[in-house]
C-alpha cells in the first residue's frame, strides 16, 4: 500500500486504459527477463516494520500525523491507520557486519521514535496485534488522510458487492465478527524482509520463501490475541487474510500464500496479476512504460505472503526482489532482526542446495506447515524436505538454526557474528518463549487484564531484551 495515488475516484474508462497499460508493461518484463535486464551480482536486504502508537490506558492513539511531524525522519512513515507507522532500513549488502549495523541502526530510529512519542505523552509498540485493540478502533475515522487508503476501501467494497467482512478464526477460542471496512487489515502489524536476487535465479528465490515461510511464522510468533480472544499464535494471519477478502478462487485471493510454486519464471506471478486479479487502484501516470508504474502499483494491491517485487536503483537499474511478508512485528528490534537473520540464513542454505527441493518440499506440504506453524507457534508439527514431521521448536533446536547458520558462513558472514545473532532464536526455542508464548503465559497468570498485559509487554521492549529474557512478572 505504499505507493501515494493522484486521485481516488476512477470511471470506467480508467479501468480500461489501467489494464492495458499492465498488459504493455508485463510484455516489457518479460522482454528484460528475457535479455537478462535484471541481473544482480549481490546479495543485498533490508526490512520494513509496523508500529502501534499507544496512549496511557494502553490504548490505540489515533495520532501519527503529530508523531511523525515531531520524528521528522523520511524512513518513518504513515501506515494504514492513524495510530500504526512503518520505520523503514536502507538495504545492506550481505557480509560482515551487515547485521549488526542493521540493529544499530534500528534501535537509534527506535529509540528517537520512543523519545518522540513520550513527548506527546504516548509510547509506540512492536507487536503483532495490539491486545487491547477494539473493532470499534478500526474504524474510517481513524484511517490516515492518503487517497490511496480511502481508494482500497472503496474498491474492495465494489468487489464485494457492498457486503461486509466476515471474519471467522476458530483456535483456543473462537472469534465471529462483522466489519464494514477495510481497517480490519491495521490490527496486523509485521516485519517485511526484502531480499533482491537475479532474475534467473528468482523463481527458485520464490519458491525458497515459501518453503521457509511457516519456520519464520512459527518462530516469529506474536499475535495470540484479538478482541480479548485467544485464536492462533500468529491470529494476524487469519486476520488479514479475511480483513480485505474479494471472494474468487484460491487462484485469485489478494492475501494468500499463493496455489502453486513458480515453474520456469519470476514473471508468471506478474501474468497472474494481469489475467487474475481484478484492478483495484487504476490511477494513470504521466511515465515512460520502461518505469513499470502500473505493474508495480497493480502488484502492490496483491499481498502475497511472499511477494516478488520490481525496483530500480539509484542508477535506475531494474531489479528483482522478493518481499517475506510473514513475520510479525517485534517484540523488540534485537528480536526483529534475528528474524531476518534466521529467514536469510535459510534462504542462502536452500539457494545454495543442489537438490530438488520442490520434490523434497511439495507445495502442499509448504502450505500445510505454514498454516499449522501460524496455528501452533513452536509446538506446530513440521514436514521439513522429506523428513517425518516433528514439532518446529525442536526442528529449531536440533537443525535448523545450525542450518541458518551454515547458509549465512557461506555467504560471507562471518560464523561468530551468525551464531550470536541466531543464538537468540535457538534461545527463544529452547526456552518456548515467543512473543506469542510469553502473551498467552501472562494472561494464564495475571488474568484477563489485557490493558496491564500492554503496560508489562512495553516494560519489558523498552530495553530490548531479547523475548526469551523476559519475565512473567
Amino acid at each position: 500500500m505504499g505507493q501515494e495515488i493522484s486521485e481516488s475516484d476512477f470511471d470506467e474508462a480508467a479501468f480500461v486504459e489501467f489494464r492495458r497499460r499492465v498488459d504493455d508493461e508485463t510484455r516489457l518484463l518479460a522482454d528484460w527477463l528475457q535479455d537478462g535486464q535484471l541481473a544482480s551480482t549481490q546479495r543485498c536486504f533490508g526490512f520494513e516494520i509496523e508500529g502501534w502508537l499507544v496512549d496511557g490506558n494502553a490504548r490505540p492513539a489515533a495520532r501519527n500525523q503529530e508523531f511523525l511531524a515531531r520524528v521528522d525522519d523520511p524512513m518513518v512513515v504513515p501506515e494504514l491507520s492513524r495510530f500504526n507507522f512503518e520505520i523503514n532500513s536502507a538495504p545492506l549488502q550481505l557480509g560482515p557486519g551487515a547485521f549488526d549495523r542493521m540493529h544499530d541502526a534500528l534501535r537509534r530510529r527506535w529509540e528517537h521514535c520512543q523519545s518522540a512519542a513520550a513527548v506527546l505523552g504516548m509510547r509506540p509498540l512492536l507487536i503483532g496485534i495490539l491486545p487491547t485493540v477494539r473493532s470499534g478502533d478500526l474504524s474510517l475515522a481513524n484511517m490516515s488522510p492518503l487517497r490511496r487508503y480511502r481508494a482500497i476501501n472503496d474498491q474492495i467494497f465494489r468487489l464485494r458487492n457492498g457486503e461486509p467482512i466476515e471474519v471467522d478464526i476458530s483456535g483456543v477460542e473462537h472469534l465471529r465478527h462483522r466489519h464494514f471496512d477495510v481497517m480490519l487489515e491495521a490490527a496486523t502489524t509485521s516485519l517485511q524482509i526484502h531480499v533482491e536476487v537475479d532474475a534467473g535465479e528468482a523463481a527458485r528465490a520464490f519458491n525458497v520463501c515459501k518453503m521457509i515461510s511457516a519456520i519464520t511464522v512459527g518462530a516469529a510468533a506474536n499475535s495470540p490475541f484479538l478482541f480479548e480472544r485467544q485464536l492462533w499464535q500468529e491470529t494476524r494471519i487469519a486476520l488479514f487474510e479475511q480483513a480485505v477478502a474479494v471472494g474468487g478462487s484460491s487462484y485469485s485471493k489478494r492475501v494468500t500464500f499463493g496455489a502453486r510454486y513458480a515453474r520456469e519464471s519470476i514473471l508468471e506471478c506478474f501474468e497472474a496479476n494481469r489475467l487474475r486479479y481484478p484492478v483495484i487502484l487504476p490511477d494513470l501516470m504521466d511515465t515512460a512504460p520502461e518505469k513499470l508504474s502500473h505493474l508495480r502499483l497493480h502488484n502492490g494491491t496483491i499481498w502475497r505472503w511472499n511477494r516478488p517485487l520490481i525496483g530500480f536503483d539509484d542508477g535506475g537499474q531494474p531489479h528483482c526482489r522478493i518481499e517475506h511478508r510473514v513475520v510479525a512485528a517485534g517484540p523488540t528490534p534485537s528480536d526483529a532482526i534475528a528474524n531476518t537473520v534466521l529467514f536469510l540464513g535459510l534462504f542462502e542454505g536452500l539457494m545454495r542446495s543442489d537438490e530438488a527441493l520442490e520434490q523434497l518440499m511439495p507445495f502442499a506440504v509448504a502450505r500445510d506447515n505454514f498454516y499449522s506453524a501460524a496455528r501452533h507457534g513452536l509446538d506446530a508439527d513440521i514436514a521439513w524436505m522429506g523428513r517425518e514431521p516433528a514439532a518446529l521448536g525442536d526442528l529449531l533446536c536440533r537443525r535448523l538454526v545450525d542450518d541458518a547458520e551454515a547458509g549465512l558462513v557461506a555467504a560471507g558472514v562471518p560464523e561468530p557474528e551468525a551464531a550470536q545473532w541466531l543464538g537468540v532464536i535457538r534461545a527463544r526455542a529452547e526456552r518456548h518463549q515467543t512473543g506469542a508464548d510469553w502473551q498467552a503465559d501472562w494472561v494464564a497468570r495475571h488474568g484477563r487484564d489485557f490493558a496491564a498485559l500492554v503496560d508489562a509487554y512495553g516494560n519489558h521492549q523498552a530495553d530490548d531484551r531479547p523475548v526469551h529474557e523476559w519475565s512473567l512478572s
